[in-house]
């Protein structure tokens, strides 16, 4: 009987035990999965996090290069005055054809241009400008170490009010083929009249070296008379080059000289005087008694006048009363000249005329 209960205890045990054993096992196994559902989960939770990062790299990059074209858009502008146009002009092909382009009556003229296949300035700098009332041109060449350009622009785009700035547009043409004196210029340009440049009220030209005739790029004559007379020459076609530029833009054209100061409401006392003058036959009207940059130009103009408005055969007081219709002359002056070294090296003048005896404020 003893020995029975004894078998019966073992077997409980045994049952105990053994139902332990697999409660332990089972527990373990759950566990075990549970590690392991953990580890995905942390890998993939790892997987997400790694793509976020690189997907905020991406971003990051994205963001740096756009910020970067923005700035070096920013900084374009900022250098070429905001959509400041700067282009060679010269570089078509020969059978290319440009329509309106007033440049074409010279070929013409001289014999020297008709192998050209398209003439037009080397380099503009500016807007481009149309549709204005006034065009203002200034012709520059070097004078050495001396220049007043600066100084006559000042007074000339300052003495502009906002609304006369925007129905005009002054021209600067460098007639010179030193490259040194076109990037001064150019330079000077584009840090003090960054405004004017980017309203498209100031422009900038450069003559082609073809446009003129082979005599001036050879003849090195050692007279004075014969410099005076290249110089002088060259003058001429400078100043036609500029005018025909300014042909297709405004109503009015004005010449100027790049060593002169413009009086305080200049613009505005030609404005009023162009359109208050009753009679429509005018051709001239001189805003200051010292006439063109020098005698040649004069010259030429008198012989326009003579063969508008004279008669073969009539006395010059006759012909003299009648260009008093079309040549007509504003008292007093708008302009005073500064310059003393003239474009023609080795010359200075000391001419800073003033009508009826009143001083120009610099």
């Amino acid at each position: 009987m003893r020995t029975k209960h004894v078998n019966v205890l073992i077997a409980l045990a045994a049952f105990v035990l053994f139902s332990f054993s697999c409660f332990c096992i089972s527990r373990m196994t759950q566990t075990s999965n549970q590690l392991i559902n953990c580890r995905n989960h942390i890998l993939e939770f790892k997987e997400k996090i790694l793509r976020l990062k690189n997907k905020t790299e991406r971003n990051r990059q994205e963001l740096i290069n756009a910020l970067s074209k923005m700035k070096y858009e920013m900084t374009q502008r900022e250098n070429t005055s905001t959509d400041l146009v700067e282009k060679k002009m010269n570089t078509l092909g020969k059978d290319e054809t440009v329509s309106n382009n007033t440049f074409e009556v010279l070929k013409f003229f001289f014999p020297h241009l008709r192998k050209v296949g398209r003439i037009y300035p080397d380099v503009i700098i500016g807007k481009e400008k149309t549709g204005v009332s006034f065009a203002l041109g200034i012709s520059t060449v070097s004078r050495g170490n001396q220049s007043y350009l600066k100084q006559t622009l000042n007074s000339v785009v300052s003495r502009m009010t906002l609304s006369e700035e925007k129905d005009s547009v002054v021209i600067v043409s460098v007639a010179d083929r030193n490259e040194d004196y076109l990037k001064s210029v150019v330079d000077m340009i584009t840090k003090r009249f960054k405004r004017q440049l980017k309203s498209g009220s100031l422009e900038v030209i450069s003559i082609p070296a073809f446009f003129y005739p082979n005599m001036l790029h050879v003849k090195q004559s050692t007279e004075d008379s014969g410099k005076l007379e290249s110089w002088r020459i060259k003058q001429v076609l400078d100043f036609c080059f500029l005018m025909l530029y300014a042909q297709p833009k405004a109503m009015y054209y004005l010449q100027l000289e790049d060593d002169i100061i413009a009086k305080k409401m200049y613009f505005t006392k030609i404005t009023d005087f162009v359109h208050n003058i009753t009679s429509n036959n005018w051709f001239y009207i001189e805003f200051s008694i010292l006439g063109f940059i020098d005698k040649p130009i004069d010259l030429l103009l008198g012989d326009i006048f003579q063969v508008k408005m004279c008669n073969p055969g009539e006395t010059p007081e006759k012909c003299a009363e009648r260009n008093k219709q079309i040549r007509i002359r504003y008292k007093p002056s708008l302009f005073q000249h500064v310059g003393i070294q003239s474009s023609f090296p080795g010359r200075e003048q000391y001419s800073k005329f003033l009508s009826m005896n009143e001083r120009l404020s610099p």
